[in-house]
């Protein structure tokens, strides 16, 4: 594969877009970013990769030649994008994983992957362990629960602000527990990892998700139990929030930085 660039579509330019081209620009990685796709192309981008194209419209793929297309622009993009992707029987990564909480997109999704010959990867965000889980479901899983607890002003600008006062808080506050598809779809930008935790293990009706607020931590975690046949599984993972924006883990764009060098990397783990 000497010389070979792995050639990838980035659909977003926020703040984890942003991270991810860095890093890999950074680390010198055998990638070039073909286009960054944004609502509107007409409006100038600072820092876009060197040689990359801005477009607007998934129609803008057509002329396009790449590899990858990798998602970060909110759960709204991946219905028209990911389709896209997968028509030109490219693989599609998604960090916007609430999307697939409606059966009828994972669906379309799915059968156009088949039909095209790509995949739809899901990366593990701001998670770990996801291999063991998704494993350990193979032979059966009889109860699985994950936590994600943020320092409470993260929630700013979610429904938990009608249900708590964030700033006043002087202990840890759980304001949902339910099923993993339901907290996807009350606080879409905060549980994506609720969507990931659950399609690697039992399923997104049948694990459940508590949702906590706790004004004294500084890193977002996430605690994972799982119980099957295999044995038992516990997993702690606190992440630094993005710089640029708290509602983020750093280890969400380091699992796209992760997923898009093993597309170029002769040993892959």
């Amino acid at each position: 594969m000497s010389g070979y660039r792995l050639r990838v579509v980035l659909v977003g330019w926020g703040a984890i877009a942003t991270r991810v081209a860095d890093l890999l620009a950074q680390r010198g990685s055998a990638v070039e970013i073909a286009a960054v796709a944004v609502r509107d192309a007409s409006v100038p981008r600072k820092g876009l990769p060197e040689g990359a194209r801005l477009i607007a419209a998934p129609e803008d793929l057509a002329d396009l030649k790449a590899d990858l297309l990798v998602e970060a622009a909110g759960r709204a993009a991946v219905p028209p994008w990911a389709a896209a992707g997968l028509r030109f029987g490219w693989d599609v990564a998604l960090s916007s994983t609430s999307a697939l909480t409606d059966a009828a997109v994972l669906a379309q999704l799915t059968a156009l992957a088949a039909q095209h010959g790509g995949q739809l990867l899901i990366p593990p965000g701001a998670l770990g362990g996801m291999d063991a889980l998704s494993a350990a479901a193979r032979l059966g899983l009889t109860e699985v629960r994950h936590e994600i607890v943020k320092p409470a002003l993260a929630w700013r600008g979610t429904a938990a602000e009608t249900l708590c006062d964030l700033a006043a808080l002087t202990a840890p506050f759980t304001f949902f527990e339910g099923t993993a598809r339901a907290a996807a779809d009350a606080y879409p930008h905060n549980a994506n990892s609720a969507v990931i935790s659950a399609l690697a293990g039992l399923g997104l009706d049948h694990t459940t998700l508590a949702l906590t607020a706790d004004p004294d931590a500084r890193l977002n975690a996430h605690r994972i139990h799982a119980v099957g046949d295999f044995g038992t599984l516990t997993m702690v993972l606190e992440n630094r929030p993005l710089a640029t924006n708290p509602k983020s883990s750093e280890m969400t764009a380091l699992s796209l930085l992760r997923l898009i060098e093993n597309r170029t990397s002769q040993v892959v783990i």
